[in-house]
Protein backbone atom coordinates (compact mmCIF):
# COMPACT_ATOMS: atom_id res chain seq x y z
CA UNK A 1 0.00 0.00 0.00
CA UNK A 2 1.37 3.81 -0.82
CA UNK A 3 1.98 5.66 2.16
CA UNK A 4 3.72 8.70 0.92
CA UNK A 5 2.16 10.52 -2.15
CA UNK A 6 3.91 13.92 -3.54
CA UNK A 7 1.38 16.04 -5.07
CA UNK A 8 2.18 19.19 -6.82
CA UNK A 9 0.11 22.59 -7.10
CA UNK A 10 0.18 24.11 -11.02
CA UNK A 11 -1.14 27.38 -10.60
CA UNK A 12 -1.09 28.78 -13.53
CA UNK A 13 -2.18 31.63 -16.25
CA UNK A 14 -4.22 30.07 -19.19
CA UNK A 15 -6.01 32.19 -22.19
CA UNK A 16 -9.23 32.19 -23.10
CA UNK A 17 -9.29 29.65 -26.78
CA UNK A 18 -5.06 29.13 -26.81
CA UNK A 19 -5.80 25.33 -26.19
CA UNK A 20 -2.57 24.97 -28.07
CA UNK A 21 -0.84 27.07 -25.57
CA UNK A 22 -2.72 26.16 -22.37
CA UNK A 23 -1.66 22.60 -23.26
CA UNK A 24 1.87 23.50 -23.42
CA UNK A 25 1.64 25.39 -20.09
CA UNK A 26 0.52 22.23 -18.26
CA UNK A 27 3.36 20.28 -19.55
CA UNK A 28 5.55 22.51 -18.80
CA UNK A 29 4.23 22.20 -15.42
CA UNK A 30 4.39 19.05 -15.18
CA UNK A 31 7.95 18.81 -16.49
CA UNK A 32 8.59 21.08 -12.93
CA UNK A 33 6.01 18.66 -11.02
CA UNK A 34 8.48 15.78 -12.92
CA UNK A 35 11.90 17.33 -11.55
CA UNK A 36 10.13 17.70 -7.73
CA UNK A 37 9.17 13.24 -8.04
CA UNK A 38 5.80 14.45 -7.50
CA UNK A 39 3.37 11.37 -8.36
CA UNK A 40 0.48 13.58 -9.29
CA UNK A 41 0.15 16.84 -10.78
CA UNK A 42 -3.25 19.11 -10.01
CA UNK A 43 -4.08 22.04 -12.44
CA UNK A 44 -6.90 24.83 -12.24
CA UNK A 45 -10.55 24.29 -13.32
CA UNK A 46 -11.29 24.67 -17.35
CA UNK A 47 -7.10 25.24 -17.68
CA UNK A 48 -7.65 23.62 -21.15
CA UNK A 49 -10.18 25.92 -22.46
CA UNK A 50 -9.16 29.02 -20.31
CA UNK A 51 -11.58 30.39 -17.70
CA UNK A 52 -14.19 31.73 -18.18
CA UNK A 53 -15.20 30.62 -22.17
CA UNK A 54 -18.37 31.87 -21.68
CA UNK A 55 -20.30 31.04 -25.02
CA UNK A 56 -16.76 29.87 -27.05
CA UNK A 57 -17.08 26.80 -25.33
CA UNK A 58 -20.53 25.96 -27.47
CA UNK A 59 -18.76 25.98 -30.67
CA UNK A 60 -18.79 22.30 -31.69
CA UNK A 61 -14.73 23.51 -33.19
CA UNK A 62 -13.82 24.63 -29.85
CA UNK A 63 -14.74 21.13 -28.28
CA UNK A 64 -13.08 19.33 -30.98
CA UNK A 65 -9.67 21.05 -29.86
CA UNK A 66 -10.06 20.62 -26.23
CA UNK A 67 -10.82 17.24 -27.11
CA UNK A 68 -7.77 16.91 -28.53
CA UNK A 69 -5.42 19.01 -26.09
CA UNK A 70 -6.61 16.63 -23.22
CA UNK A 71 -5.81 13.37 -25.29
CA UNK A 72 -2.25 14.79 -25.81
CA UNK A 73 -1.76 15.78 -22.30
CA UNK A 74 -2.73 12.15 -22.13
CA UNK A 75 -0.27 10.96 -24.44
CA UNK A 76 2.89 12.45 -22.62
CA UNK A 77 1.68 10.68 -19.71
CA UNK A 78 2.63 7.50 -20.83
CA UNK A 79 6.21 8.19 -19.94
CA UNK A 80 5.29 6.99 -16.11
CA UNK A 81 6.28 10.67 -14.75
CA UNK A 82 3.70 12.45 -12.77
CA UNK A 83 -0.32 12.01 -13.38
CA UNK A 84 -2.30 15.25 -14.17
CA UNK A 85 -6.02 16.19 -12.50
CA UNK A 86 -7.14 18.61 -14.82
CA UNK A 87 -9.95 20.85 -16.07
CA UNK A 88 -11.61 20.96 -19.24
CA UNK A 89 -14.95 20.93 -20.74
CA UNK A 90 -16.07 17.87 -21.59
CA UNK A 91 -19.15 16.57 -24.48
CA UNK A 92 -20.82 13.25 -22.97
CA UNK A 93 -23.88 11.46 -24.51
CA UNK A 94 -24.25 14.96 -26.59
CA UNK A 95 -24.32 16.95 -23.40
CA UNK A 96 -21.90 19.72 -22.30
CA UNK A 97 -19.82 19.27 -19.22
CA UNK A 98 -17.77 21.52 -16.86
CA UNK A 99 -15.15 18.47 -15.76
CA UNK A 100 -11.96 17.07 -14.01
CA UNK A 101 -9.87 14.29 -15.73
CA UNK A 102 -7.93 12.43 -14.02
CA UNK A 103 -5.22 11.53 -16.84
CA UNK A 104 -2.33 8.89 -15.58
CA UNK A 105 -0.06 6.24 -18.12
CA UNK A 106 -1.46 7.65 -21.11
CA UNK A 107 -4.74 7.72 -21.10
CA UNK A 108 -8.15 9.47 -18.91
CA UNK A 109 -8.52 7.29 -16.34
CA UNK A 110 -11.63 9.37 -14.38
CA UNK A 111 -13.64 12.00 -15.35
CA UNK A 112 -16.00 14.06 -12.89
CA UNK A 113 -18.15 16.12 -13.66
CA UNK A 114 -19.22 19.33 -12.21
CA UNK A 115 -22.36 19.35 -10.11
CA UNK A 116 -23.22 22.77 -8.47
CA UNK A 117 -23.07 25.51 -11.46
CA UNK A 118 -22.60 28.67 -10.20
CA UNK A 119 -25.52 31.35 -11.83
CA UNK A 120 -24.65 34.73 -10.23
CA UNK A 121 -22.85 37.67 -10.43
CA UNK A 122 -19.72 37.28 -12.93
CA UNK A 123 -20.95 33.40 -13.32
CA UNK A 124 -23.97 32.24 -15.64
CA UNK A 125 -22.61 28.68 -16.20
CA UNK A 126 -26.32 27.40 -16.52
CA UNK A 127 -26.09 29.19 -19.73
CA UNK A 128 -23.41 26.60 -21.42
CA UNK A 129 -23.00 23.35 -19.16
CA UNK A 130 -25.15 20.84 -17.98
CA UNK A 131 -24.73 19.85 -14.41
CA UNK A 132 -23.26 16.51 -13.19
CA UNK A 133 -24.77 14.30 -10.94
CA UNK A 134 -23.31 14.07 -7.12
CA UNK A 135 -19.75 12.63 -7.84
CA UNK A 136 -17.76 9.55 -6.32
CA UNK A 137 -14.19 9.39 -5.18
CA UNK A 138 -11.37 8.14 -7.49
CA UNK A 139 -8.38 6.04 -6.65
CA UNK A 140 -5.04 6.82 -7.09
CA UNK A 141 -2.22 5.21 -5.82
CA UNK A 142 -3.84 3.24 -2.97
CA UNK A 143 -5.50 7.06 -1.99
CA UNK A 144 -9.04 7.98 -2.68
CA UNK A 145 -9.68 11.70 -4.46
CA UNK A 146 -12.40 13.80 -3.59
CA UNK A 147 -12.30 15.57 -6.57
CA UNK A 148 -14.38 18.60 -6.72
CA UNK A 149 -14.88 21.70 -8.96
CA UNK A 150 -15.08 25.12 -7.67
CA UNK A 151 -18.57 26.08 -6.66
CA UNK A 152 -18.76 22.20 -5.51
CA UNK A 153 -16.74 23.49 -2.14
CA UNK A 154 -18.71 26.69 -1.82
CA UNK A 155 -21.65 24.25 -0.59
CA UNK A 156 -21.51 21.20 1.57
CA UNK A 157 -23.86 18.85 -0.96
CA UNK A 158 -20.89 17.60 -2.85
CA UNK A 159 -18.59 17.04 0.04
CA UNK A 160 -21.37 15.17 1.67
CA UNK A 161 -21.56 13.22 -0.65
CA UNK A 162 -17.62 12.47 -1.47
CA UNK A 163 -16.67 11.87 2.32
CA UNK A 164 -19.49 9.53 2.90
CA UNK A 165 -17.95 7.32 0.18
CA UNK A 166 -14.71 7.07 0.99
CA UNK A 167 -12.89 10.32 0.18
CA UNK A 168 -9.83 10.68 1.57
CA UNK A 169 -8.15 13.86 0.30
CA UNK A 170 -10.61 16.83 -0.79
CA UNK A 171 -8.91 18.00 -4.09
CA UNK A 172 -11.07 21.57 -5.61
CA UNK A 173 -10.25 22.61 -9.32
CA UNK A 174 -10.97 26.59 -8.96
CA UNK A 175 -11.78 29.22 -11.44
CA UNK A 176 -12.06 31.65 -8.30
CA UNK A 177 -12.19 35.60 -9.80
CA UNK A 178 -9.97 37.84 -7.17
CA UNK A 179 -12.28 40.88 -5.57
CA UNK A 180 -11.26 42.56 -2.26
CA UNK A 181 -13.94 40.06 0.11
CA UNK A 182 -13.28 37.06 -2.08
CA UNK A 183 -10.18 35.89 -0.39
CA UNK A 184 -11.52 35.67 2.99
CA UNK A 185 -14.18 34.28 1.83
CA UNK A 186 -12.67 30.88 -0.32
CA UNK A 187 -11.09 30.09 2.87
CA UNK A 188 -13.71 30.41 5.31
CA UNK A 189 -15.86 27.74 2.60
CA UNK A 190 -12.62 25.46 2.76
CA UNK A 191 -12.19 25.55 6.80
CA UNK A 192 -16.14 25.00 6.92
CA UNK A 193 -16.11 21.99 4.66
CA UNK A 194 -13.06 20.66 6.11
CA UNK A 195 -14.87 21.14 9.64
CA UNK A 196 -17.72 18.98 8.25
CA UNK A 197 -15.57 16.15 6.53
CA UNK A 198 -12.35 16.11 8.78
CA UNK A 199 -10.51 15.68 5.65
CA UNK A 200 -7.30 17.54 4.48
CA UNK A 201 -8.14 19.94 1.52
CA UNK A 202 -6.01 20.77 -1.88
CA UNK A 203 -7.20 23.93 -3.22
CA UNK A 204 -5.94 25.24 -7.18
CA UNK A 205 -6.83 28.72 -8.45
CA UNK A 206 -5.81 30.03 -11.56
CA UNK A 207 -3.78 32.97 -11.99
CA UNK A 208 -3.97 35.82 -14.71
CA UNK A 209 -6.73 38.26 -16.27
CA UNK A 210 -9.65 37.79 -18.02
CA UNK A 211 -11.52 40.21 -19.79
CA UNK A 212 -12.94 42.01 -16.50
CA UNK A 213 -11.84 39.70 -14.23
CA UNK A 214 -8.45 38.56 -12.56
CA UNK A 215 -7.51 35.53 -11.20
CA UNK A 216 -5.18 35.82 -7.72
CA UNK A 217 -4.21 31.83 -7.27
CA UNK A 218 -3.03 32.11 -3.68
CA UNK A 219 -3.80 28.39 -3.93
CA UNK A 220 -3.35 26.18 -0.74
CA UNK A 221 -3.19 23.52 1.70
CA UNK A 222 -5.59 22.51 5.04
CA UNK A 223 -4.95 19.83 6.96
CA UNK A 224 -7.71 17.55 8.59
CA UNK A 225 -7.39 20.22 11.86
CA UNK A 226 -7.58 22.91 9.87
CA UNK A 227 -3.90 23.74 9.82
CA UNK A 228 -2.47 25.76 6.20
CA UNK A 229 0.28 23.13 5.22
CA UNK A 230 1.20 25.42 2.43
CA UNK A 231 0.07 28.53 0.50
CA UNK A 232 1.31 29.77 -3.16
CA UNK A 233 2.44 33.06 -4.22
CA UNK A 234 -0.82 35.29 -5.26
CA UNK A 235 -0.85 37.00 -8.70
CA UNK A 236 2.53 34.47 -9.77
CA UNK A 237 2.27 31.25 -11.65
CA UNK A 238 3.84 28.48 -9.41
CA UNK A 239 4.71 25.08 -8.97
CA UNK A 240 4.75 23.86 -5.84
CA UNK A 241 5.04 20.22 -4.45
CA UNK A 242 3.86 18.55 -1.56
CA UNK A 243 4.72 15.62 0.56
CA UNK A 244 1.90 13.29 1.75
CA UNK A 245 1.51 10.82 4.58
CA UNK A 246 -0.62 8.42 5.36
CA UNK A 247 -1.45 8.09 9.34
CA UNK A 248 -3.64 6.11 11.60
CA UNK A 249 -6.25 8.83 11.45
CA UNK A 250 -5.86 9.39 7.45
CA UNK A 251 -3.65 11.32 5.27
CA UNK A 252 -1.46 14.60 6.32
CA UNK A 253 0.48 17.06 4.32
CA UNK A 254 4.01 17.87 5.84
CA UNK A 255 4.17 21.65 6.34
CA UNK A 256 5.76 23.82 3.31
CA UNK A 257 5.74 27.03 1.71
CA UNK A 258 3.30 29.07 2.98
CA UNK A 259 3.53 32.38 0.71
CA UNK A 260 2.83 36.08 2.55
CA UNK A 261 -0.88 37.41 1.74
CA UNK A 262 -0.73 40.93 0.16
CA UNK A 263 -3.12 43.13 2.30
CA UNK A 264 -5.68 44.86 1.06
CA UNK A 265 -3.68 47.87 -1.04
CA UNK A 266 -1.31 45.63 -2.51
CA UNK A 267 -3.95 43.13 -3.60
CA UNK A 268 -5.84 45.96 -5.25
CA UNK A 269 -2.81 47.85 -6.89
CA UNK A 270 -1.82 44.04 -8.24
CA UNK A 271 -5.13 43.11 -9.37
CA UNK A 272 -5.22 46.21 -11.47
CA UNK A 273 -1.49 45.71 -12.60
CA UNK A 274 -2.29 42.18 -13.65
CA UNK A 275 -5.82 42.59 -15.67
CA UNK A 276 -4.03 45.36 -17.51
CA UNK A 277 -0.87 43.60 -18.13
CA UNK A 278 -2.85 40.15 -19.22
CA UNK A 279 -5.20 42.40 -21.70
CA UNK A 280 -2.57 43.85 -23.66
CA UNK A 281 -0.68 40.80 -23.77
CA UNK A 282 -3.35 38.30 -24.90
CA UNK A 283 -5.44 40.53 -27.02
CA UNK A 284 -1.85 41.78 -29.08
CA UNK A 285 -1.66 45.49 -28.51
CA UNK A 286 1.75 47.21 -29.05
CA UNK A 287 1.22 49.33 -25.13
CA UNK A 288 -1.00 51.73 -24.31
CA UNK A 289 -2.15 55.48 -24.98
CA UNK A 290 -3.20 57.70 -21.88
CA UNK A 291 -4.26 61.52 -21.73
CA UNK A 292 -2.14 62.60 -18.93
CA UNK A 293 -3.93 65.91 -18.09
CA UNK A 294 -1.95 66.71 -14.39
CA UNK A 295 -4.53 64.87 -12.13
CA UNK A 296 -4.84 61.93 -9.85
CA UNK A 297 -6.92 59.46 -12.21
CA UNK A 298 -4.52 59.44 -15.75
CA UNK A 299 -1.28 59.46 -13.06
CA UNK A 300 -2.54 56.75 -11.08
CA UNK A 301 -3.41 54.68 -14.49
CA UNK A 302 -0.22 55.74 -15.80
CA UNK A 303 1.67 54.70 -12.94
CA UNK A 304 -0.50 50.85 -13.84
CA UNK A 305 0.64 50.76 -17.20
CA UNK A 306 3.98 51.36 -16.28
CA UNK A 307 4.23 48.24 -13.63
CA UNK A 308 2.26 46.30 -16.02
CA UNK A 309 3.95 46.55 -19.06
CA UNK A 310 7.40 48.78 -18.43
CA UNK A 311 7.66 52.50 -19.92
CA UNK A 312 9.00 51.94 -23.24
CA UNK A 313 4.76 50.21 -23.87
CA UNK A 314 3.58 53.25 -22.12
CA UNK A 315 3.16 57.08 -24.06
CA UNK A 316 1.03 59.63 -22.49
CA UNK A 317 0.20 62.46 -24.05
CA UNK A 318 -0.91 65.97 -22.76
CA UNK A 319 -3.61 67.99 -24.24
CA UNK A 320 -3.99 71.20 -23.15
CA UNK A 321 -7.20 73.50 -24.08
CA UNK A 322 -7.32 77.19 -22.49
CA UNK A 323 -8.72 76.09 -19.39
CA UNK A 324 -5.28 74.01 -18.60
CA UNK A 325 -3.23 75.48 -15.66
CA UNK A 326 0.52 75.47 -15.81
CA UNK A 327 0.17 73.72 -12.43
CA UNK A 328 -0.88 70.79 -14.73
CA UNK A 329 1.05 71.02 -17.36
CA UNK A 330 3.84 71.38 -14.37
CA UNK A 331 2.46 67.72 -13.18
CA UNK A 332 2.01 66.22 -16.39
CA UNK A 333 5.79 66.62 -17.31
CA UNK A 334 7.16 65.66 -14.02
CA UNK A 335 4.72 62.50 -13.52
CA UNK A 336 6.07 60.96 -16.88
CA UNK A 337 9.67 62.09 -16.37
CA UNK A 338 9.26 60.18 -12.98
CA UNK A 339 7.80 57.00 -14.86
CA UNK A 340 10.15 57.16 -17.86
CA UNK A 341 7.29 57.23 -20.29
CA UNK A 342 7.62 59.04 -23.31
CA UNK A 343 5.00 62.45 -23.32
CA UNK A 344 3.90 64.52 -26.32
CA UNK A 345 2.01 67.55 -25.90
CA UNK A 346 -0.87 67.56 -28.51
CA UNK A 347 -2.78 71.16 -27.84
CA UNK A 348 -6.11 71.05 -28.79
CA UNK A 349 -7.18 74.62 -29.09
CA UNK A 350 -7.67 74.94 -33.08
CA UNK A 351 -10.03 71.63 -32.78
CA UNK A 352 -12.08 73.50 -30.19
CA UNK A 353 -12.39 76.59 -32.02
CA UNK A 354 -12.98 74.79 -34.89
CA UNK A 355 -16.41 73.23 -33.38
CA UNK A 356 -17.25 76.19 -31.71
CA UNK A 357 -17.49 78.05 -35.01
CA UNK A 358 -19.19 74.97 -37.05
CA UNK A 359 -21.96 75.17 -34.11
CA UNK A 360 -22.38 78.71 -33.63
CA UNK A 361 -25.38 79.31 -35.68
CA UNK A 362 -27.07 76.27 -34.06
CA UNK A 363 -26.10 77.23 -30.67
CA UNK A 364 -26.73 81.30 -30.33
CA UNK A 365 -28.92 82.87 -27.93
CA UNK A 366 -28.03 79.85 -25.46
CA UNK A 367 -25.68 79.98 -22.51
CA UNK A 368 -22.42 77.87 -22.95
CA UNK A 369 -23.31 74.84 -20.52
CA UNK A 370 -21.65 70.97 -20.62
CA UNK A 371 -22.28 70.56 -24.47
CA UNK A 372 -18.99 73.65 -24.86
CA UNK A 373 -17.43 71.06 -22.20
CA UNK A 374 -17.24 68.16 -23.43
CA UNK A 375 -16.31 69.29 -27.11
CA UNK A 376 -12.82 69.88 -24.98
CA UNK A 377 -13.49 66.24 -23.53
CA UNK A 378 -14.46 64.99 -27.08
CA UNK A 379 -11.81 66.46 -29.15
CA UNK A 380 -9.31 64.78 -26.70
CA UNK A 381 -10.68 60.96 -27.35
CA UNK A 382 -10.68 62.19 -30.91
CA UNK A 383 -6.33 62.54 -30.69
CA UNK A 384 -6.09 59.85 -28.93
CA UNK A 385 -7.96 57.48 -30.87
CA UNK A 386 -6.65 58.96 -33.94
CA UNK A 387 -2.78 58.05 -32.55
CA UNK A 388 -4.33 54.71 -32.10
CA UNK A 389 -5.16 54.17 -35.28
CA UNK A 390 -1.95 55.26 -36.77
CA UNK A 391 0.33 53.34 -34.20
CA UNK A 392 -1.49 50.10 -33.20
CA UNK A 393 -1.41 51.50 -29.23
CA UNK A 394 -4.33 50.48 -27.11
CA UNK A 395 -5.90 54.06 -25.80
CA UNK A 396 -6.46 53.45 -21.69
CA UNK A 397 -9.64 55.02 -20.31
CA UNK A 398 -9.04 57.00 -17.03
CA UNK A 399 -12.09 57.04 -15.10
CA UNK A 400 -12.35 55.86 -11.60
CA UNK A 401 -15.86 53.62 -10.60
CA UNK A 402 -17.32 57.28 -8.89
CA UNK A 403 -17.19 59.62 -11.74
CA UNK A 404 -18.87 56.10 -14.02
CA UNK A 405 -21.57 55.21 -11.12
CA UNK A 406 -22.63 59.28 -11.25
CA UNK A 407 -22.24 60.02 -14.66
CA UNK A 408 -19.72 62.27 -14.36
CA UNK A 409 -17.89 61.75 -17.28
CA UNK A 410 -18.01 62.34 -21.56
CA UNK A 411 -19.14 59.76 -23.72
CA UNK A 412 -17.29 59.95 -27.04
CA UNK A 413 -14.26 61.71 -25.17
CA UNK A 414 -12.56 61.03 -21.64
CA UNK A 415 -14.76 57.49 -21.93
CA UNK A 416 -13.28 56.57 -25.02
CA UNK A 417 -10.76 53.71 -25.00
CA UNK A 418 -9.88 50.03 -24.86
CA UNK A 419 -10.00 49.08 -21.43
CA UNK A 420 -10.36 51.05 -18.28
CA UNK A 421 -8.06 49.96 -15.16
CA UNK A 422 -9.40 52.25 -13.04
CA UNK A 423 -13.72 51.50 -13.68
CA UNK A 424 -14.04 49.55 -10.14
CA UNK A 425 -12.07 51.79 -8.31
CA UNK A 426 -13.83 54.28 -6.35
CA UNK A 427 -12.14 57.86 -5.96
CA UNK A 428 -10.83 57.43 -2.36
CA UNK A 429 -9.15 54.51 -2.93
CA UNK A 430 -7.53 55.97 -5.96
CA UNK A 431 -6.07 57.91 -3.87
CA UNK A 432 -5.13 55.51 -0.94
CA UNK A 433 -3.54 53.33 -3.97
CA UNK A 434 -1.46 56.57 -5.39
CA UNK A 435 -0.49 56.92 -1.77
CA UNK A 436 0.84 53.07 -1.63
CA UNK A 437 2.14 53.08 -4.81
CA UNK A 438 4.67 55.90 -3.86
CA UNK A 439 5.91 53.95 -1.06
CA UNK A 440 6.30 50.39 -2.72
CA UNK A 441 7.88 49.29 -5.74
CA UNK A 442 6.95 45.67 -4.90
CA UNK A 443 8.17 42.90 -6.84
CA UNK A 444 7.45 41.91 -10.23
CA UNK A 445 6.58 45.28 -11.37
CA UNK A 446 8.24 46.84 -14.42
CA UNK A 447 8.24 50.33 -13.30
CA UNK A 448 10.63 52.34 -11.49
CA UNK A 449 11.21 51.93 -8.35
CA UNK A 450 10.34 54.73 -5.88
CA UNK A 451 7.60 57.27 -5.96
CA UNK A 452 6.22 57.40 -9.52
CA UNK A 453 3.37 59.91 -8.66
CA UNK A 454 4.25 63.47 -8.10
CA UNK A 455 2.85 64.79 -4.48
CA UNK A 456 1.47 67.88 -5.74
CA UNK A 457 -0.96 65.68 -7.94
CA UNK A 458 -1.94 63.37 -4.80
CA UNK A 459 -2.75 66.91 -3.09
CA UNK A 460 -4.63 69.11 -5.00
CA UNK A 461 -8.21 69.24 -5.60
CA UNK A 462 -9.99 67.16 -8.66
CA UNK A 463 -10.62 68.88 -11.57
CA UNK A 464 -11.83 68.21 -14.93
CA UNK A 465 -11.03 71.54 -16.10
CA UNK A 466 -13.46 72.32 -18.56
CA UNK A 467 -14.18 75.96 -17.39
CA UNK A 468 -12.44 78.74 -15.73
CA UNK A 469 -11.64 77.75 -12.09
CA UNK A 470 -13.65 74.34 -12.40
CA UNK A 471 -13.47 71.90 -9.32
CA UNK A 472 -15.39 67.89 -8.98
CA UNK A 473 -16.72 69.09 -5.68
CA UNK A 474 -19.02 72.03 -7.73
CA UNK A 475 -21.06 69.02 -9.20
CA UNK A 476 -20.56 66.37 -6.75
CA UNK A 477 -20.30 65.55 -3.45
CA UNK A 478 -17.18 65.38 -1.18
CA UNK A 479 -15.72 61.95 -2.62
CA UNK A 480 -15.73 60.93 1.15
CA UNK A 481 -19.32 61.25 1.32
CA UNK A 482 -20.21 60.44 -2.51
CA UNK A 483 -18.32 57.33 -1.76
CA UNK A 484 -19.72 55.86 1.64
CA UNK A 485 -23.31 56.45 -0.40
CA UNK A 486 -22.37 54.92 -3.31
CA UNK A 487 -20.39 51.75 -1.95
CA UNK A 488 -24.36 51.27 0.36
CA UNK A 489 -26.54 51.67 -2.76
CA UNK A 490 -23.83 49.37 -5.20
CA UNK A 491 -22.41 46.60 -3.27
CA UNK A 492 -24.97 46.62 -0.33
CA UNK A 493 -28.30 47.67 -2.34
CA UNK A 494 -29.75 49.32 0.76
CA UNK A 495 -32.54 51.38 1.16
CA UNK A 496 -32.40 55.12 1.31
CA UNK A 497 -33.86 55.18 5.20
CA UNK A 498 -31.01 53.02 6.62
CA UNK A 499 -28.30 54.88 4.61
CA UNK A 500 -29.99 58.02 5.89
CA UNK A 501 -29.73 56.38 9.56
CA UNK A 502 -26.01 55.59 8.61
CA UNK A 503 -25.43 59.44 9.06
CA UNK A 504 -26.21 60.64 5.66
CA UNK A 505 -28.76 63.47 4.47
CA UNK A 506 -31.77 61.36 2.68
CA UNK A 507 -32.07 64.14 0.30
CA UNK A 508 -28.31 63.46 -1.02
CA UNK A 509 -29.09 59.97 -0.92
CA UNK A 510 -32.12 60.43 -3.26
CA UNK A 511 -29.74 62.42 -5.27
CA UNK A 512 -26.91 60.38 -5.48
CA UNK A 513 -29.76 57.22 -6.80
CA UNK A 514 -31.01 59.46 -9.39
CA UNK A 515 -27.58 60.50 -10.72
CA UNK A 516 -26.62 56.50 -10.59
CA UNK A 517 -29.66 55.44 -12.24
CA UNK A 518 -29.84 58.12 -15.19
CA UNK A 519 -26.12 57.07 -15.89
CA UNK A 520 -26.81 53.28 -16.80
CA UNK A 521 -26.76 54.70 -20.42
CA UNK A 522 -23.22 55.46 -20.49
CA UNK A 523 -22.32 52.70 -18.45
CA UNK A 524 -23.44 50.32 -21.38
CA UNK A 525 -20.77 51.62 -23.75
CA UNK A 526 -17.79 51.81 -21.36
CA UNK A 527 -15.35 50.00 -22.19
CA UNK A 528 -14.38 46.87 -19.88
CA UNK A 529 -12.04 47.42 -16.88
CA UNK A 530 -10.78 45.60 -14.01
CA UNK A 531 -13.01 43.94 -11.54
CA UNK A 532 -11.81 44.00 -7.82
CA UNK A 533 -15.07 45.03 -6.09
CA UNK A 534 -17.85 42.31 -5.51
CA UNK A 535 -20.15 44.43 -7.42
CA UNK A 536 -18.37 45.99 -10.75
CA UNK A 537 -20.71 47.54 -13.01
CA UNK A 538 -21.47 45.43 -15.90
CA UNK A 539 -21.74 41.30 -15.52
CA UNK A 540 -22.01 41.55 -11.80
CA UNK A 541 -24.31 44.58 -11.47
CA UNK A 542 -27.17 44.39 -14.47
CA UNK A 543 -29.53 46.97 -14.32
CA UNK A 544 -32.04 48.10 -17.30
CA UNK A 545 -31.48 51.17 -19.18
CA UNK A 546 -35.16 52.13 -19.15
CA UNK A 547 -35.69 52.11 -15.39
CA UNK A 548 -38.49 54.17 -13.83
CA UNK A 549 -37.79 53.04 -10.52
CA UNK A 550 -36.71 55.82 -8.38
CA UNK A 551 -37.58 54.19 -4.53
Amino acid sequence: MTDTLRIALAQLNPAVGDVDGNVAKVLAARSEAAEAQADLMIASELVIDGYPPEDLVLRPAFQDDVARGVAAVARETADGGPAVVLGASHVEDGRLFNAAHLIDRGTVRHTRLKHDLPNYGVFDEKRVFCPGPLPGPVPFRDALLGIMICEDMWSGEVTECLEENGAEIMVVLNGSPFDVENVARRMNQAVARVTECRLPLIYVNQVGGQDELVFDGASFVLDASWALCSQLPSWSPSVVTTTWHRLETGWSCESGLIAAEPDRLESMYRALVTGLADYVAKNGFAGVLIGLSGGIDSALSAAIATDALGSDRVWCVMMPSRYTSQESLDDATACAGLLGTRLDSVPIHGAVDALDGMLASHFAGRDPNEAEENIQARSRGMVLMALSNKFGHMVLSTGNKSEMSVGYATLYGDMCGGFSVLKDVYKTDVYRLAHWRSSHSGDGFLGPAGPVIPASIITKAPTAELRANQKDQDSLPAYEVLDDILGRLVEQEMTFDEIAAGGHDRALVEEVWTMLMRAEYKRRQAPPGVRITPRAFGRDRRYPVTNRFRR
